[in-house]
């Protein structure tokens, strides 16, 4: 309901500055930005910083709540109490969520990875439960750290990870992301807020799926011979088939939405 409408933005912002006469590296210019980040703005793709709602507004000659509307405002109209709380919510999630919102997703968020745990550790005891009752006494190592790995990055896609990049991302080509000893460099896309959601969903399904998953294949991979158990050219396969299931996906979403 008070969400910003990136079109209606970017339509609006396209012809007030067509209309003061600038181009879009005039605009870049002197907002200290890239012209590529205009014109991401304008074609919806993105949206500026909340620093630079002001000098934008001082450039365009038009208010910050005209550009939170996306339209002329009739200034002798005075505004009555819900208008104004519209246009601070508005302002509010203009470059991150609501309190309630981020709250209510936390919650979400936690319940999704709590179940996926739960279930990766039924399915790992009780495929510990049938090997001992069947007398194998052999477990898949490597793919018990894979499920470890998936328990340390599922964490971290679903509580600690950036949910927004900072404005440079959006005004440069960077293909490299760091946050603490989480490191990401994926040549070819560029990160940047518009494709940024759909990678971090791209990393939390990936998690999830694997969390439930691995334990199966622990399993099967035990109660296979041994010389097909141990054998390289299975435990590779099966370790590029891992890692392919995150790093194609985030490759995919960043180059379309990129």
């Amino acid at each position: 309901m008070f969400e910003i409408n990136k079109n209606t933005f970017g339509e609006f912002l396209a012809a007030q500055r067509k209309e003061k006469g600038y181009t879009q590296k005039e605009l870049a210019a002197r907002l200290f930005v890239s012209d590529k980040a205009v014109s991401k703005w304008e074609r919806g793709l993105s949206m500026p910083d909340i620093s630079l709602l002001m000098p934008l507004a001082d450039i365009l000659d038009v208010t910050v709540t005209e550009l939170l509307e996306g339209r002329k405002l009739d200034q002798t109209v005075s505004m009555n109490t819900g208008q104004v709380e519209t246009i601070v919510k508005k302002a509010l999630t203009f470059s991150d969520e609501t309190p309630e919102k981020r709250k209510e997703k936390q919650k979400r968020h936690a319940a999704i990875f709590g179940i996926c745990v739960l279930l990766s550790l039924t399915e790992l005891l009780a495929g510990i439960w049938f090997l001992k009752q069947t007398g194998i006494n052999r477990l898949s190592t490597n793919l018990l750290v894979m499920e470890l790995l998936s328990l340390i990055f599922g964490a971290y896609f679903w509580f600690f990870i950036r949910e927004r990049l900072p404005a440079y991302y959006d005004e440069n080509p960077i293909s490299a992301y760091s946050d603490g000893i989480f490191r990401m460099n994926m040549p070819g896309i560029c990160f940047n807020n518009s494709n940024w959601p759909y990678i971090i969903k791209a990393g939390r399904i990936w998690t999830a799926v694997t969390l439930i998953t691995v334990p199966a294949a622990c399993l099967l991979l035990s109660v296979l011979p041994p010389d097909i158990w141990l054998s390289f050219g299975l435990q590779t396969a099966a370790l590029l088939l891992y890692l392919g299931g995150l790093f194609v996906p985030i490759y995919a979403m960043g180059k379309k939405y990129g």
